[in-house]
């Protein structure tokens, strides 16, 4: 039947994610004193601006005569990496002090190439066994020259690498500059020699693997967890007193129907809820992107909790680069069957004929806005000539993956759900002709109410989203994974009952247009969501520049248009339990 055919499926996607993500882990290598470890460069870019990237050798650094790349994953590709061997020699466990890298002359375009890196705060990235090294480019200052100010600019020649290790294998890796061996690059008007150098330094720790390295302090630590327990208490409280409140009102609603109908009064003062018995399960209009909009939400529910499942069995780290985009990919590509079940079968509950276009809306729904969107930014990445655009055979990958697995999974998984769908089972009969609605006081009217929804719900998540932007959207790890799922398990639970809370509301006004309402009310988070994006950047973070102001708002727009459609659909879903529920516990005709 379809629950056990869905459940099969489940389960073969579930196997599929955890090879996949086998396959992408990453592991530290064991070497030998005197091994060869190649230093990759990876890419610069401005420190305010994380997808503006550009390749190392963009600037005028030395680069070896001859450009040889490192073979990439699929991942490592869609996280916009692009490895390049470079000069720098840094064998394991041998140490020295001054290594001439490279000398050379620097021409009048080559120096002004520098300041405007310096100007705009670029970093660079390099790549040692599998570990991210993160280094400046150079910095400048103010000084008084003849009396008046003058910004001086300074290119860092010496790098000095210190790289931690436990006897056999590479745990972490620093990188720091000689403030001594600073360039004075001010002058661009002519041309200027110059020497780069390194250092190499090795430091032995009793750490059995680079797992075990913290990046937070425990003092971070502490303040953090305070702040996620204190919103969550907050977010609980409301919701239980909330529930009091509802389960004493329809205790006493039941009470008083129950009452009625033992006197056999002639006429029954019905009032509330009760009335629109007979409307509160008509089908609700446009069912075929009603029923695409519930297909695409279980589909994004069952990819957020996928990739949070693999982010607690640790399968992400950030040396194992590109892992949650691979991992992303395949887990929306082979849950597409479960989006086509979910809208087959309520299109089929709700008895609709118009199959093809509700299939393909389906299909189309999330995926062509987040198709449109991401092909708009790769072409501004390709106009900066930035590595963030995605290479042709990337591209090909990925649209081989939608078309020959995604789309047959989907139709297959419609064909099943209108196959093996059961009736809706209402446990009340519909009336002929709908009841009207009686005139609503402004602040009970679904504009309202539906901003209303997302307030409670986002007030539960708002403390953790700062750090999940500060990791997506800056520099800084995320590894706390463990929290991220509880705050996601909140999520769900308080959106369900502030929609189950609202549903009640609405009825008991003899208002029956629950369906759509019910939908909007619990999707309206990715409003607040996307409300607190604009505050992030324009208080919080320090990007600029149209390239990345508009993959900051193209994705993150994309992002909150998928979590509106998500818990939409959570809230829907939760509505019809409760719905059918408290309508089934009365005697209507």
């Amino acid at each position: 039947n379809g629950p056990t055919l869905l459940a099969k499926s489940a389960l073969v996607i579930a196997a599929c994610v955890l090879a996949a993500a086998v396959l992408v882990s990453g592991s530290s290598t064991q070497y030998k004193r005197g091994d060869p470890v190649p230093l990759f460069a990876n890419k610069v870019g401005p420190f305010a601006n994380p997808s503006e990237q550009y390749e190392y050798y963009t600037l005028p650094f030395c680069a070896p005569r001859e450009e040889e790349r490192k073979s990439q994953h699929l991942g490592e590709v869609l996280a916009g990496d692009r490895m390049m061997k470079t000069l720098y020699q840094l064998p394991f466990l041998i140490e020295f002090t001054g290594r001439k890298l490279c000398s050379y002359t620097l021409d009048p375009p080559d120096i002004e190439a520098f300041q405007n890196a310096i100007d705009g705060d670029f970093y660079f990235e390099f790549i040692y066994d599998d570990l991210p090294v993160w280094g400046f480019i150079g910095e400048k200052e103010t000084e008084i020259v003849h009396g008046a100010e003058q910004t001086v600019y300074y290119l860092f020649t010496h790098y000095i690498f210190s790289i931690t290790h436990n006897g056999n294998q590479i745990i972490e890796v620093n990188w720091e500059h000689d403030p001594e061996s600073r360039l004075d690059i001010t002058d661009a008007t002519s041309e200027m020699p110059v020497t780069f150098r390194y250092s190499s330094k090795w430091v032995k720790t009793h750490l059995p693997s680079r797992d075990h390295v913290v990046k937070d302090t425990q003092q971070h630590l502490e303040i953090r967890w305070f702040s996620i327990f204190n919103s969550i208490v907050t977010v609980l409280l409301l919701t239980g007193f909330l529930a009091t409140i509802l389960m004493r009102v329809l205790k006493n609603d039941f009470l008083r129907y129950a009452k009625g109908e033992e006197e056999q009064a002639v006429e029954t003062d019905e009032s509330g809820w009760k009335l629109v018995h007979g409307d509160v399960f008509r089908y609700p209009a446009n069912r075929e992107l009603f029923s695409a909009i519930l297909g695409n939400g279980v589909q994004l529910l069952c990819l957020v909790m996928g990739v949070l499942f693999l982010a607690c069995l640790g399968v992400y780290s950030h040396y194992n680069r590109g892992a949650l985009f691979v991992a992303a990919l395949l887990i929306f590509a082979f849950t597409s069957g479960i989006n086509g079940y979910v809208c087959g079968s309520m299109y089929s509950k709700m008895e609709g004929t118009n199959w093809v276009w509700s299939l393909l809306l389906s299909y189309f729904l999330f995926l062509g806005p987040f198709f449109v969107m991401a092909t708009f930014l790769n072409f501004v990445a390709v106009a900066y000539n930035s590595s963030t655009a995605l290479p042709f055979g990337t591209v090909v990958i990925i649209l081989l993956i939608l078309t020959l697995v995604s789309f047959p999974l989907c139709v297959i998984g419609g064909i099943s759900g209108r196959n093996f769908s059961a009736p809706f089972a209402a446990p009340c009969r519909t009336t002929k002709m709908p009841r009207e609605i009686p005139q609503l006081p402004w602040h009970r009217q679904g504009p309202v109410q539906v901003l209303m929804a997302g307030f409670l719900p986002f007030s539960a998540i708002y403390i953790e989203l700062y750090y999940v932007f500060a990791s997506v959207w800056g520099h800084k790890l995320y590894s706390l994974y463990g929290i991220l799922t509880l705050v996601f398990v909140i999520l769900i639970v308080v959106t369900s009952f502030i929609t189950i809370s609202l549903t009640y509301f609405q009825l008991a006004i003899e208002d029956h247009h629950w369906w759509w309402r019910s939908l909007f009310s619990g999707g309206s988070t990715g409003l607040f969501i996307f409300c607190y994006c604009i505050y992030y950047f324009n208080f919080k973070a320090k990007m600029n520049g149209f390239m990345q102001t508009s993959f900051f708002f193209g994705y993150m727009g994309i992002v909150c248009f998928g979590a509106w459609i998500m818990l939409g659909t959570v809230g829907f879903y939760s509505s019809l339990t409760f719905v059918r529920y408290i309508y089934r516990s009365i005697k209507c005709d």
